[in-house]
């Protein structure tokens, strides 16, 4: 069949959803013909499995990538394909970092677990929105490390709470940004490693895989595929590394993409 060896992965908010939070019919049925037609299609998505309550086999045929590229679950199989965490090694830049910053929020996330030191109401939300149950802690020890990735939480000091890390604790590996929430992951670990990694998993060639996705977080994956889709309303960090831009997400980006491959691939 045309697609097969073919690996589409999707960012999900903003970018497989429209900006109503759906995926509009319009997609699903491109998807459902891309599978059929030997396709494997996915999404890569910077929520934890705890949060990720979106997968459906009508349109997900491949492990879904979780907390940015750290982790790939099977849901059809209920197996674990990888998982690259994050833990004790850096329990005591937290310790600093919390000295630094003592109203800093710290989220950590297991696979099944979360954790919180400091919990604030934009942590409560941020948690409970996803269907997140957590426990509060007050060290790192206690919150069952390893971890899929930590999120720290600054009202009002994301950049010096960046700057700190990178001149204190250089081992630390995070998302740069600037919003209030930073993502600290294994310092191998990023969408775009994680992409290449699942490939290998489905052997499928690093030629025949693509990406789309609208964000920050999705540019390593959108420079390590074949080709980077970004929907025209991306990100300026997305849309900076696109390889080719498509329609909106609410004009049916990931429908558009694969307008495009059934194209090269007929």
């Amino acid at each position: 069949m045309k697609f097969d060896n073919v690996l589409i992965a999707s960012d999900y908010d903003g970018t497989l959803y429209n900006n109503e939070g759906i995926i509009t019919a319009e997609v699903r049925d491109k998807i459902a013909y891309f599978i059929a037609n030997g396709g494997k299609f996915t999404v890569s998505t910077g929520r934890t499995f705890q949060g990720f309550s979106a997968y459906e086999k009508s349109y997900i045929n491949a492990p879904v990538l979780l907390s940015n590229g750290a982790v790939a679950y099977d849901y059809e199989n209920n197996s674990l394909c990888f998982a690259d965490t994050v833990g004790e090694e850096i329990f005591d830049a937290l310790r600093n970092l919390l000295k630094r910053f003592p109203t800093v929020s710290i989220e950590m996330y297991s696979f099944f677990d979360s954790f919180v030191i400091n919990n604030c109401d934009v942590s409560a939300r941020h948690l409970t929105s996803q269907g997140i149950n957590f426990s509060e802690v007050i060290d790192p020890s206690e919150a069952k490390a390893p971890w899929s990735k930590v999120m720290i939480f600054s009202q009002n000091d994301s950049a010096a709470v960046q700057a700190f890390l990178t001149a204190e604790h250089p081992e630390v590996h995070f998302l740069p940004t600037t919003g209030r929430y930073i993502e600290i992951m294994n310092t191998s670990v990023d969408k775009g490693t994680g992409l290449l990694k699942l490939a290998d998993v489905l052997s499928i060639p690093h030629n025949h895989v693509y990406a789309v996705g609208d964000g920050y977080n999705d540019v390593e994956m959108l420079v390590a595929a074949e080709c980077g889709f970004v929907p025209c309303n991306g990100s300026n960090e997305a849309l900076s590394v696109a390889g080719q831009v498509v329609r909106s997400n609410d004009e049916g980006a990931v429908a558009h993409v694969i307008e495009i491959l059934d194209e090269i691939y007929s």
